[in-house]
């Protein structure tokens, strides 16, 4: 497994140590996940847009330097924010997107896998983030109507085109990330888990393998009584691979998830 000093100095957002993304992208292994920079139930605008970036700003300032967010996200607004708040980007920011996932309102989301949707998501991404690559671009979920071959290979063929760095799957079991990796190498994979939810067998493939495991709802969606930090600990101490992506709209939060001392 390899790892990168980042920086000389320690930073808060060095704390947990440092992964390689598919063994070429550097990350601070604790992260920012951006889905709490949108209205209610994950819908439109958030009230205070320059909030919004000052949270941005801050957690790069922290030294986070792998933002997690989808085109799901508003939809198209984390994206857009993130581009406003921090572009041009500094030189070892990773921005890890997914596509494939439509919206019907707040709090609705649902699948769409047809290879033309999935291309044109990675080309709107591209020009919402501003960015000629994409580092780390997920399939949002896999959607049962399609052919997960005819998913993942029209990733794959947007990989070769340079239009996108490493692949990842979001939401997907061990079966399904074997699978995929029939047609293309898969850096990382995006699962929900806490202290109190999620699938440990997962975390025991992606270690196996090398994978960046990615737990969404880190702190269980602001649900878990235990305190932030130590949630956050806890799954920086299950495996090296494990990248936890707390997300916050207040930066006192976001300090204090940075802060494991």
């Amino acid at each position: 497994m390899s790892t990168t000093d980042i920086a000389a100095e320690p930073v808060p957002g060095d704390l947990g140590g440092t992964f390689s993304i598919g063994g070429d992208l550097p990350v601070r292994r604790i992260g920012y996940g951006t889905m709490q920079l949108t209205g209610p139930g994950n819908w439109f605008h958030p009230t205070d847009m320059d909030a919004a970036k000052a949270v941005l700003r801050r957690a790069v300032e922290l030294g986070v330097n792998h933002l997690d967010t989808a085109d799901a996200y508003g939809p198209e607004t984390a994206e857009r924010i993130i581009r406003k708040a921090l572009h041009p980007y500094p030189g070892d920011l990773v921005i890890a997107t997914k596509g494939g996932m439509t919206r019907q309102g707040p709090n609705r989301w649902a699948p769409v896998g047809r290879p033309e949707y999935l291309r044109q998501c990675v080309e709107m991404s591209l020009r919402r983030l501003a960015v000629d690559r994409i580092d780390l671009y997920y399939l949002h979920r896999i959607d049962p109507k399609v052919p997960l071959d005819d998913q993942i290979g029209e990733l794959a063929a947007l990989q070769a085109e340079g239009k996108i760095r490493h692949l990842g799957l979001s939401k997907v079991t061990t079966t399904q990330i074997c699978a995929a990796l029939k047609t293309a190498p898969i850096a990382a994979v995006q699962n929900r888990l806490n202290q109190s939810d999620g699938d440990h067998d997962i975390v025991r493939y992606c270690t196996q393998e090398d994978l960046a495991f990615v737990p969404y709802a880190p702190l269980g969606a602001g649900r878990l009584a235990t305190d932030t930090r130590a949630a956050i600990t806890y799954l920086l101490d299950l495996s090296p691979v494990v990248l936890p992506i707390p997300g916050t709209s207040s930066i006192e939060h976001l300090e204090v998830n940075l802060s494991l001392t």
